[in-house]
């Protein structure tokens, strides 16, 4: 079985990332992008579906973990009976290879390690066909199935039941290098990797990326952290940033909420992009607009919610029946169904990072405005449209109140960009449209009897994503309406302490099962509680889901309250730039009220 979903550890080169567990086997690889089909796949079945282990032989070993400081460059040392070894994994970044990494050194006496390398290409589809062949003074490993091929230089490894495998002793002051690379099988296998230059290169490349971070306030060590897993997770040469490193992690052991998160989804790079940028990396915003333009030029009405690495618009859903998922959780699925969603809030999203990104002086280009104004066109003539909202239901389309606000934020940021910044548009018709919407989410999404706004129109089910209200401006945070909303919410999504999106028994989402608490929706409280002066109840859960990080800082979607395990896909971009949002209305609050809460800073 694999790993609690905690027990991994992201490491990366900008298009795609490992997943290293604790027992040192490398579980979840695609290459050579996030959203390709995995080499190593253990993470959704069982090591005969992929995977890469570099471990101490004895079974008593235990080890620890963490990252280089402001890397992604992972070291796991090992205590055995016989002597300690470490081993450093990391994906080589400015390369523009795909390369896995690990150097094995020992540090104390001797100790036997043992490697088991299984390759399994297209899902575990492919079982490779694998030989050595000549590299130089030595042997190199090469394994080809269709279009891939992966080079493997290190200690031999020999053929057993379709892995292959290898124990050699690390003696202290002794180092051995493995490597793994990818490429096309059409050409010639790589040149090998200057192991020692790869890990200075990555290392000083990640620090100074982090260097260039505007330090928080507050939660410093966790934003810093965070911030630097939005950008694993943004690929280098496009701007794309995937929502997650993962497919089909379950929302619920056992259940079948799974889905595939390695595409680019408007609203979460659109959020990712306003944490980035409040922390000082402009050049991220630049980028992300460039591949915003790309990737919805043409007709607005053909605009999608989410589209792939680069900007591919079809994202076709399947099942793969031969991956049992995590922990049994089925079915594993392959593209999302939701890009053919319309999901009017993504408009807003797109719309408030730009403006925020107009605030910080990032100049329109001759192509960005305009691109702005025909998406503002499409929302003049479908605004009044049901959708599926931001959680993406599968059920019937509805007019949800967080929907509506969020193309009203749209309309007020064009207003904004004209009356502001004196660029050109329809002003008095956007004017006149915003505060249309705006009347009718206070007539049709508001209900009077409970004081508070609706998960929909003509419901009396709230939703965590209301919280979002006062972060767009729509109400004040310690606006009445407001202050009613969030007891609602607390009274009814509350459980354990972290908040749910929605009560699932409605049956507003058309799907079987439950799911856990959503730690975005929790830091959203966070930010509401710190923004509205409830700064110490903000601070307490803050350092309650802070807790719920992994030991080297990630955090995935949900959280099982009663066992601490993490559960969806990991790393969670929302997650983290939730808690980024949460940890600078935090540092505001204690700014104003002139000095810390709690122990952390």
């Amino acid at each position: 079985m694999p790993l609690a979903i905690e027990n991994y550890a992201l490491i990366g080169d900008l298009h795609t990332g490992c997943l290293v567990g604790t027992d040192g086997s490398i579980d979840w690889l695609c290459l050579p992008r996030f959203d390709s089909a995995s080499v190593f796949g253990a993470l959704l079945g069982d090591p005969d579906h992929g995977r890469w282990l570099v471990a101490p032989v004895d079974a008593a070993s235990t080890s620890t973990r963490s990252w280089v400081e402001d890397t992604f460059v992972l070291v796991t040392r090992w205590t055995t009976p016989t002597g300690i070894v470490e081993v450093t994994d990391l994906m080589p970044v400015g390369d523009r290879r795909a390369d896995v990494v690990r150097r094995i050194r020992g540090v104390e006496g001797t100790v036997a390690m043992h490697v088991d390398l299984r390759i399994r290409f297209d899902y575990a589809a492919a079982l490779p066909w694998v030989r050595q062949v000549p590299d130089g003074d030595d042997v190199a490993l090469l394994a080809v199935a269709g279009p891939d091929a992966v080079v493997v230089r290190g200690p031999r490894l020999t053929a057993v039941d379709h892995a292959h495998q290898a124990e050699f002793d690390v003696a202290a002051g002794e180092t051995v290098d493995m490597t793994f690379t990818w490429y096309p099988s059409h050409r010639e296998p790589p040149a090998g990797v200057d192991v020692q230059a790869a890990l200075d290169k990555t290392v000083s490349w990640w620090r100074d990326w982090a260097s260039r971070s505007e330090e928080p306030t507050a939660y410093a060590a966790e934003v810093r952290r965070s911030l630097l897993l939005l950008r694993a997770l943004t690929n280098e040469d496009t701007g794309g940033i995937v929502a997650a490193a993962t497919t089909s992690l379950p929302e619920q052991r056992g259940g079948a909420r799974n889905w595939d998160y390695r595409y680019v989804w408007l609203r979460d790079a659109s959020m990712t992009l306003q944490a980035l940028m409040l922390h000082g990396y402009a050049d991220e915003a630049q980028k992300w607009r460039q591949w915003l333009l790309r990737a919805i030029a043409g007709d607005p009405a053909d605009v999608q919610i989410m589209y792939g690495l680069a900007g591919e618009r079809t994202l076709t859903e399947s099942e793969l029946p031969h991956l049992p998922g995590w922990e049994g959780a089925s079915p594993v699925r392959l593209g999302n169904a939701a890009y053919q969603q319309y999901q009017g809030d993504i408009f807003g999203e797109v719309m408030v990072a730009l403006h925020e990104a107009r605030e910080l002086g990032v100049t329109e280009s001759a192509a960005s405005w305009p691109l702005q104004r025909v998406l503002m066109q499409f929302i003049e003539d479908n605004w009044t449209r049901p959708d599926n909202g931001i959680w993406e239901i599968r059920g019937e389309p509805r007019h949800f109140t967080h929907s509506r606000v969020m193309i009203w934020a749209a309309l007020d940021r064009a207003v904004a960009g004209i009356e502001q910044h004196g660029l050109d548009g329809p002003v008095e018709r956007w004017r006149s449209l915003r505060e249309e919407v705006r009347r009718e989410i206070e007539e049709k999404g508001w209900d009077a009897e409970r004081g508070t706004y609706t998960q929909h129109y003509g419901s009396s089910e709230v939703d965590a994503s209301l919280l979002q209200l006062a972060q767009v401006g729509f109400v004040a945070p310690d606006d009445p309406r407001m202050l009613g909303t969030v007891a609602a919410i607390e009274h009814d999504l509350m459980s354990d302490g972290l908040l749910l999106r929605y009560r699932t028994e409605s049956g507003v989402d058309g799907l079987e099962g439950a799911e856990n608490p959503f730690l975005t929706c929790s830091f959203w409280l966070v930010e509401q509680w710190a923004r509205s002066g409830r700064l110490a109840e903000a601070t307490a859960l803050m350092d309650r889901l802070v807790g719920w990080s992994n030991d080297v800082g990630m955090l995935s979607e949900e959280i099982e309250v009663a066992t601490g395990h993490h559960l969806g896909n990991t790393p969670q971009a929302l997650s983290h730039l939730a808690l980024v949002r949460a940890a600078d209305a935090i540092g505001r609050a204690r700014d104003a009220d002139g000095g810390p809460v709690s122990q952390d800073v």
